[in-house]
């Protein structure tokens, strides 16, 4: 009797450790300010490591960062490199072949960033350069919409990389998550001259119905607690803290 109570002890202490020490590993692209970047101290920083964390907080594990550059996520993803990819992915049919995606943890629509006063249709920018982050939902809707009225998109691996084009003329606009355009250039000293022109861009087609996290193809245990951790963290508050130390404005959306 001692000995199996000693043996029932010792399981319920490994199964114990073995739960505190699970790790989920979250895929990143640190280039996507305010959602990801390199803190000045080397540290991730932003609304998605945030999330993130506020996650694994409320399903018990240990988090950890997995820097990814953009149009590598998916392919590290699938090679097992981490676990999860949180990192402003819009959930479209497209990616739906590679991933299974949780529900929304925020919808932003795109907004084209450009000088103040720029009128703006399908061939505004015929003969000029729209400046887009590769691989993006919006890479894909400027080259559609614009691209094929003559303008010419430029993709760069980095966002903020755009905006510095921008500012000096090497590219007529900017098409960019919205709340990107707005903390990361329009709201700093740079961004004096250029603001959001034209309408919000959020067509389903394109943009799916808002950000999500992408597992791996039939992961649906992983899929399941992350789905429940997300209604979680928007019940109890810990979204809405995190939401509100980067925007002014409600990102859930809708």
């Amino acid at each position: 009797m001692k000995k199996a109570l000693i043996a029932s002890a010792s399981f319920a202490l490994i199964a114990s450790l073995s739960a505190q020490a699970e790790t989920v590993r979250f895929g990143i692209d640190l280039n996507y300010p305010p959602f990801s970047k390199q803190g000045a101290d080397g540290k991730p920083q932003g609304f998605d490591i945030d999330m993130a964390y506020a996650l694994c907080k409320e399903m018990k594990v240990t988090c950890q960062i997995v820097p990814q550059d953009w149009d590598g996520l998916i392919p590290a993803l699938n090679a097992n490199k981490f676990d999860a990819i949180i990192s402003s992915m819009q959930i479209t049919p497209e990616r739906q072949k590679a991933v299974d995606f949780t529900g929304k943890y925020y919808n932003i629509a795109s907004r084209l960033v450009a000088k103040d006063g720029t009128k703006v249709d399908a061939a505004s920018f015929k003969g000029k350069k729209i400046g887009v982050l590769r691989a993006s939902t919006q890479e894909k809707f400027a080259k559609d919409f614009w691209g094929k009225n003559g303008a010419t998109i430029v993709p760069y691996a980095k966002s903020p990389e755009s905006f510095l084009d921008l500012k000096s003329g090497r590219v007529d606009a900017v098409f960019v998550d919205g709340a990107v355009g707005e903390g990361e250039f329009l709201k700093t000293p740079q961004g004096k001259g250029y603001a959001f022109v034209g309408p919000n861009y959020s067509d389903v087609k394109y943009f799916g119905l808002g950000a999500g996290i992408a597992v791996k193809k039939g992961n649906k245990a992983l899929l399941d607690r992350l789905n429940k951790a997300i209604e979680a963290v928007r019940k109890d508050g810990s979204y809405k803290k995190v939401e509100e130390k980067y925007f002014s404005f409600d990102v859930y959306g809708g």
